[in-house]
C-alpha cells in the first residue's frame, strides 16, 4: 500500500465527474476543503464519481489459451517475474480507499440518511468490486476498512484471510443491496449508476469463484458459496432483466443506453467524452482468436468436437465435424456452427475493417484469425478512438452462474433450470439444440463439461477465461499447449511468405509452441506480491508460495 496514494485519497481529489479518462496521479489544481466538501447531496455523488473514473475499462487479456497479442504473454507462458510494483495490485487499493474516504466523510453530510446511504451502497459497492479483483490474483491480501493517516500503524498491516475478506465483500454488497436504487426506479440521466441488481450480481460471480475454487483446491466451505451465488442469481432474475435480442448488437452500439436490460453494470463511454481503442486493438491484431478458443463452439447437432481444454477429443464427436487434416479451406472450422462463431471471427473473403479479410499474419494477428465481437464501424470510423460501452457485468453471466453454481452444488441440474439458463441464451443466439439432460445421457456427453463450454462460447473474450482455468483448477492442463490459428490453404493466405510460418502436421498455425509455456501449479495459482508492498509493511506483507 504506497503510502503517497493514500494520502491523495485521504485529501479528496474526486470532483472531477465522469467526463475525464485520465488517472488521477497529482493534486487537483483546485482542492476542496473538507469544510466547503461534504455538504450536499450533488457533494456525495460527485465524490462517488470518483470510483466510476477509477473502473477499468477495455483492454486486451492474453493469459489463457483463448487470444493473443502481437507479443507472448508473460502470464501465459510461465516467464514472468516477481514485479516491483504492480497495478494489479495497487490500482484496486486506489478505489477501496477512495470508497473510505467517502464512508468516512460523507457522514458530515446535510442530507437524510436514505440519501446519505444510497452513497455510501455505491462506495461500498466499488469496495467490493476492488477486493473481488484482488483476492482472485492474490488470495490472502490486507484487509482496509478505513482511511489511513501518515503514522497509522495499519499502513504495515500483514494480509487477511481470503475467506475474511470474501465475508467482507458479502457484508459491503448485502449493504449496496439493500440501499441502491432497482434499475427501474434509475432515473435515465443517472444510467450507468450502479443498482440493486448490480450488487447482487457481483455477489453471485464472487460466491461462484470462491466456492468452485475452494471445491477444486480442495479447500472446505465451497458448498456456502455456491448457496449465496445461487440466491443472489436468483435475485437478479426477479429484477425484470432480459437478453438483448442480438448477440451480436450487445457488443456493438446498438446496445448502449439504458433501454438495453442485459447490461448490469457497464463503463460509460458511448455517452460521455470517455474513449477506448478496442477497435483499432481488434483490427491490428491485439486481440487475437485462437483455434483453441474456436474448438469449443458446438456443431448444428448440438454436439462437440473438443472437450472444454481445447485439446481432448470429446466422447463423442459431431457427424458435421472435419478433421483438421482434412479441411480443405480457412473457413471449413467456422462451418456449420454455433452462431455466436459468426461473431466472433470473420471468415476469409467476409468484409473486415477496410476490406475483405484475407488470412495472414503480417497485419499483426498472430493467429491469422481477425477479431469481431466488439467491433462497431461507426467506431472504427473514429480515429484511433471507440466509445462502445465497456460491460462489466451483463445477465447472460448471471444466467450462466446459476446454473453452474445449481450443478456443482448437486452434481445435477433440472431441464427447467436449463431452459432458463443455457437454453435461454442459445435461443437468443439462434442455436436451435437444447441442452437438456437426455442429450447429455443420449451421447454420452458431460453435463459439467458442457455448462462450462456454454460460459465459455457466450462470455468469449471479455475477461474470464484464464479465471475460470483458475478456479476450475486446470490450467496446469490447459495452459502448456500449442496456440493453434488458422489453417494454412496456399490458394487463400495470398502474400503470405509461408516458409515463415510454422505448421504443425494438419497444416494448421502454431501460434506458440507448447514448448514455450509453462504453468507451475505449485506457483502459478496466485500472482506474485509485488515486492514494494512486502518491504513497506517491514515484511508483514509476506510472498505468495513459490515466488519467493
Amino acid at each position: 500500500m504506497r503510502l503517497n496514494k493514500i494520502i491523495i485519497t485521504a485529501i479528496f481529489a474526486a470532483t472531477l465527474g465522469l467526463t475525464s479518462c485520465e488517472k488521477l496521479d497529482r493534486f487537483p489544481e483546485t482542492n476542496f476543503s473538507d469544510v466547503d466538501f461534504w455538504n450536499t447531496e450533488t457533494d456525495l455523488m460527485n465524490a462517488s464519481n470518483r470510483l466510476y473514473q477509477q473502473l477499468g475499462g477495455y483492454g486486451p487479456d492474453n493469459r489463457a489459451d483463448d487470444n493473443t497479442n502481437q507479443s507472448i504473454n508473460t502470464v501465459s507462458s510461465g516467464t514472468r517475474g516477481i514485479p516491483g510494483t504492480d497495478g494489479n495490485w495497487s490500482d484496486p487499493y486506489d478505489m477501496i480507499f477512495t470508497a473510505n474516504n467517502i464512508l468516512e466523510k460523507g457522514g458530515k453530510a446535510k442530507v437524510n440518511e436514505a440519501i446519505k446511504n444510497r452513497y455510501f451502497a455505491e462506495a461500498r459497492f466499488f469496495r467490493a468490486f476492488a477486493y473481488s479483483r484482488l483476492i482472485e490474483k492474490y488470495g490472502d491480501v490486507p484487509l482496509v476498512l478505513k482511511t489511513l493517516s501518515v503514522d497509522d500503524p495499519d499502513l504495515k498491516m500483514g494480509r487477511s484471510s481470503r475467506e475474511s475478506v470474501a465475508k467482507a465483500i458479502y457484508d459491503d454488497l448485502d449493504f449496496a443491496g439493500e440501499w441502491l436504487p432497482t434499475r427501474a426506479a434509475l432515473p435515465a440521466i443517472h444510467y450507468g449508476r450502479v443498482t440493486k441488481s448490480s450488487a447482487w450480481a457481483l455477489k453471485a460471480r464472487v460466491a461462484l469463484f470462491e466456492g468452485t475454487r475452494a471445491k477444486f483446491h480442495g479447500a472446505v466451505g465451497w458448498e456456502n458459496h455456491l448457496n449465496i451465488a445461487v440466491t443472489a442469481a436468483t435475485a437478479v432474475m426477479g429484477q425484470g432483466h432480459k437478453l438483448f435480442p442480438s448477440y451480436l448488437g450487445e457488443f456493438n452500439h446498438s446496445g448502449d443506453g439504458a433501454s438495453n436490460t442485459e447490461n448490469i453494470f457497464v463503463k460509460l463511454y458511448a455517452l460521455t467524452i470517455l474513449t477506448h481503442n478496442t477497435s483499432r486493438d481488434l483490427e491490428n491484431g491485439r486481440i487475437a482468436p485462437t483455434r483453441n478458443l474456436i474448438r469449443q463452439y458446438l456443431y448444428t447437432d448440438g454436439l462437440p468436437a473438443w472437450n472444454v481444454d481445447g485439446h481432448t477429443p470429446s466422447a463423442k464427436r459431431s457427424a458435421l465435424f472435419v478433421p483438421e487434416a482434412a479441411e480443405t479451406s480457412y473457413n471449413t472450422i467456422l462451418d456449420n456452427r454455433d452462431p455466436r462463431l459468426s461473431t466472433l471471427v470473420y471468415r476469409a473473403g467476409e468484409a473486415s475493417y477496410q476490406r475483405p479479410w484475407v488470412p495472414q499474419t503480417s497485419l499483426g494477428s498472430r493467429t491469422a484469425y481477425a477479431g469481431k465481437k466488439g467491433f462497431d464501424p461507426a467506431d472504427w470510423a473514429i480515429n484511433n478512438s471507440a466509445t462502445v460501452q465497456r460491460i462489466h457485468i451483463r445477465y447472460a453471466e448471471v444466467l450462466l452462474i446459476l446454473a453452474e453454481a445449481k450443478f456443482e452444488l448437486n452434481g445435477s441440474i433440472t431441464d427447467a433450470d436449463l431452459d432458463l439458463t443455457v437454453n435461454a441464451l442459445r435461443a437468443r443466439a439462434g442455436f436451435a439444440p437444447k441442452l437438456t439432460n437426455a442429450f447429455i445421457t443420449m451421447n454420452g456427453l458431460s453435463m459439467r463439461e458442457e455448462i462450462r463450454r456454454e460460459r465459455t462460447v457466450e462470455l468469449a473474450l471479455e475477461y474470464f477465461r484464464y479465471g475460470d482455468l483458475i478456479r476450475w483448477k486446470i490450467a496446469e492442463n490447459v495452459l502448456p499447449k500449442d496456440i493453434l490459428g488458422g489453417k494454412y490453404i496456399a490458394s487463400e493466405w495470398t502474400g503470405t511468405n509461408a516458409s515463415a510460418l510454422k505448421l504443425n502436421a494438419d497444416g494448421v498455425l502454431i501460434t506458440e509452441a507448447a514448448a514455450t509455456r509453462n504453468f507451475n501449479p505449485a506457483r502459478d495459482y496466485l500472482y506474485p506480491v509485488p515486492l514494494q508492498e512486502i518491504t513497506l509493511s517491514d515484511g508483514n506483507v509476506k510472498q505468495n508460495p513459490g515466488w519467493q
